[in-house]
């Protein structure tokens, strides 16, 4: 059995790259048909490939996950794996056109620490009117909150260097509504890649999603980013209620010092958040998200 990682997924082959190279491979029938959405095979996922009988090669086994990324579409009732083994989750969003939805932002932020991964923020268009104001405001939530922040600029450049540092630095995914600028901001990092854009629908204001495959993709100068299909109108991804506050940077130095062990931090007495919310020591927009989150994971 041969070692390697899968770097891409399109429909049910995937490519495989190996300390020989790269192949392409099938999964085994007994990983399809054991019926756990954890066990589908992602992009980053770490995998045993032998030769196929008759020719060709096949995924014999998946190795334990040191991350995940995991998705839910609106309505969905199971959480999907899009990619693995990753070092972080680069949550995109436009400061204009489209405008930025910070509620958006904290579900995402959560879907990263959720799967075990670093998260941060970057701002895109700061070039455009009002930008560099709206993005001072957002990015004053996020460091407070605990995030690391990027403002940047496709167009002029501005930023671009703090940009390529992060996705330079091991493994990455982008997350972000259609149209915030992810494949700009990736083709200004690396022109090689190509990566198709589409101007933000003048009507919907909504951009259209341009990945049609999952990749994982080397950046010349080191790092690679997972192209993965877009997160824009999904639900939470695989995050239990239980484990909620955990995905909020700002609550952790205040987690465990609540009266109640089982403390979920809406109105019960002696609760260390809602004293750091009061304090001001957790913003309240923050805790208030916290709150729209917790309420849609009660209604699963």
């Amino acid at each position: 059995m041969t070692a390697g990682q899968v770097i891409e997924a399109t429909g049910g082959t995937y490519t495989v790259r190996t300390g020989g190279g790269t192949v392409e491979a099938t999964v085994r029938g007994r990983l399809k048909r054991s019926g756990n959405v954890r066990d589908k095979v992602v992009i980053g996922d770490r995998v045993g490939v032998v030769e196929a009988w008759g020719g060709g090669h096949v995924i014999e086994s998946v190795r334990p996950r040191r991350t995940y990324l995991a998705r839910r579409t609106a309505g969905g009732r199971v959480a999907k794996v899009v990619a693995a083994n990753l070092d972080r989750l680069v949550v995109v969003a436009s400061v204009a056109d489209p405008a930025p939805n910070p509620g958006v932002i904290d579900r995402m932020l959560v879907m990263g620490e959720a799967g075990g991964m670093e998260a941060c923020v970057v701002l895109n268009k700061v070039d455009l009117a009002r930008g560099r104001a709206v993005a001072a405001a957002l990015a004053e939530r996020y460091r407070v909150a605990g995030y690391a922040v990027v403002e940047t600029s496709a167009v002029t450049g501005e930023g671009m260097e703090g940009f390529r540092a992060v996705v330079r630095a091991g493994s990455s995914a982008l997350a972000g509504p259609s149209g915030v600028g992810k494949s700009t901001l990736l083709n200004a990092v690396d022109p090689r890649l190509g990566l198709r854009t589409r101007e933000v629908g003048r009507k919907s204001r909504a951009g259209r999603h341009t990945t049609v495959s999952s990749r994982l993709i080397p950046l010349e100068g080191g790092g690679a980013v997972a192209d993965t299909p877009g997160f824009s109108e999904v639900g939470l991804g695989d995050v239990s209620r239980a484990d909620l506050d955990r995905c909020f940077a700002d609550f952790r130095p205040f987690l465990g010092d609540c009266h109640f062990n089982d403390c979920v931090h809406i109105h019960e007495p002696g609760c260390a958040i809602l004293d750091a919310v009061a304090a001001g020591r957790i913003q309240k927009a923050r805790y208030d998200s916290y709150g729209t989150i917790l309420e849609e994971l009660q209604e699963r």
